[in-house]
């Protein structure tokens, strides 16, 4: 299994003051930052672009987590390269050719991810792992932060670390949504590694303990 990562999202910082966003992330020892972009369609929310992750990216060496949520993420992909994106994850249920869409991920030189929502059977991420170098079940319907943990993709997750053992590939298996210690440990068991954390990172009293606690 890969060694366990925090990647705080975002999401859940001072929309006002992202910079102060990225700074907590840093001095909390996370390595990863997870931006969310969301295009109104694919979820019922509007975030941010690549105009902000391309300011930001000077900021900071934080590793750029970035989850497209877009109907149409082929089409954005190169701008979020050129923005400064070190991953790019998409969605299966979206309106693209996946396969294609992670081929071109990959040739420009990024490692590419899968995202399934909660209700999505995770057989739909078979064909494609041998493509894939992470893997995200969101635990919560996507669009808006605060939501509480869905218990049932926990099940989802077991299906992708068995398939992983199984076949050998060295995909990562990441969770976001209602993540915080407690939901945290029981995606551990179940056999994620990556840990997107929102309200729960940027609400806690001490931020670096709270990383060094999520990945125990």
């Amino acid at each position: 299994m890969p060694d366990r990562i925090v990647a705080p999202s975002l999401l859940a910082a001072d929309h006002g003051d992202f910079a102060a966003g990225v700074r907590l992330v840093e001095e909390s020892g996370a390595p990863w930052l997870h931006l969310d972009i969301m295009d109104g369609h694919f979820v019922p929310n509007i975030s941010f672009g690549p105009q902000v992750v391309a300011d930001l990216r000077p900021r900071t060496r934080l590793h750029f987590d970035v989850h497209l949520m877009l109907s149409r993420p082929d089409r954005y992909v190169d701008a979020f390269v050129k923005a400064g994106a070190d991953r790019i994850t998409v969605h299966v249920e979206a309106q693209h050719d996946v396969g294609a869409t992670l081929k071109v991920i990959r040739a420009a030189g990024l490692p590419a991810g899968l995202a399934l929502n909660p209700d999505c059977d995770p057989s739909r991420a078979l064909p494609y792992l041998d493509r894939a170098d992470l893997v995200l079940c969101m635990t919560v319907f996507p669009g808006f932060g605060g939501q509480s943990f869905m218990p049932s993709v926990l099940e989802s997750v077991r299906t992708l670390a068995e398939e992983r053992k199984r076949t050998g590939l060295a995909f990562r298996i990441e969770v976001d949504g209602g993540v915080n210690l407690k939901t945290g440990a029981l995606c551990r068991e179940a056999g994620a590694d990556t840990f997107v954390t929102g309200t729960a990172f940027y609400k806690a009293a001490d931020r670096r303990a709270f990383v060094r606690r999520l990945t125990d």
